[in-house]
């Protein structure tokens, strides 16, 4: 299984590197239009350069295809490569870093709206049940053969309540990205940046860079001014 998924992510890289004229995810949806379900997740973000910049976007997928068997589907997941996208696009995501950015539910409906990775499972009984904690809080559990779905989705510490839940089904309703109840999702949001490091601390690392840039100009604009202030006291060099 894991030999086809690489293979079918290889072919799929070259498919996407063919299709002039279209964002990468846009490609990725074209990709994905025959699986009866999917999930495409904003998986990381990178900008390069100061002056001239270069924005690049990377994806984590999640499909189901058919099994032939009732209407059970198998589900694979990838992480695709870097993709190259223009400013416009990568501002558009900009807040939505961990979340879904494109999906397509088992009744067939695409969507564009951003939500946190997982949820569009979440109160569906084919994939597990509503439970209640010590405290008396309703919260959701997949059933064992769709545990993986913790895993696909990074939720085996962030226990979906059902309180959340309601919260999200509204912000669907109004067509509007949901964040979670206290916005802990997204690239502002506390679950993401304990997953996702590697670019916040790239971000941390372009920042520095970009101060210590500024400073250096500063000092050399600050030097240039000392020099000329010299050269009009003196009345100019070589007399």
């Amino acid at each position: 299984m894991r030999k086809l998924s690489l293979l079918f992510a290889t072919a799929f890289f070259f498919t996407l590197l063919s299709c002039a004229g279209r964002t990468p995810l846009e490609s990725i949806k074209r990709e994905l239009v025959k699986y009866p379900e999917y999930s495409v997740l904003l998986e990381d973000m990178n900008v390069e350069g100061m002056l001239f910049k270069d924005y690049y976007h990377r994806y984590k997928v999640v499909f189901g295809q058919e099994t032939g068997v009732g209407d059970s589907l198998a589900y694979e997941s990838y992480l695709t490569d870097w993709f190259q996208v223009k400013k416009k696009e990568y501002e558009k995501y900009n807040n939505y870093l961990g979340m879904v950015i494109a999906s397509k539910s088992r009744d067939g409906k695409i969507d564009d709206t951003p939500f946190p990775p997982g949820y569009q499972y979440v109160g569906d009984p084919r994939y597990g049940q509503w439970r209640q904690d010590s405290n008396g809080n309703s919260f959701w559990e997949f059933y064992g053969k769709f545990a993986f779905f913790s895993h696909m989705f990074g939720m085996f510490s962030r226990p979906i309540y059902r309180s959340g839940w309601d919260d999200y089904r509204d912000y669907r309703g109004r067509g509007q990205p949901f964040f979670g109840q206290n916005r802990q999702y997204g690239t502002s949001g506390k679950y993401t940046q304990q997953t996702n490091k590697s670019f916040f601390e790239r971000r941390q690392q372009r920042e520095a860079a970009r101060k210590q840039n500024f400073a250096e100009k500063v000092k050399r604009r600050t030097n240039r001014s000392r020099m000329s202030s010299v050269r009009r006291r003196s009345g100019g060099f070589g007399k």
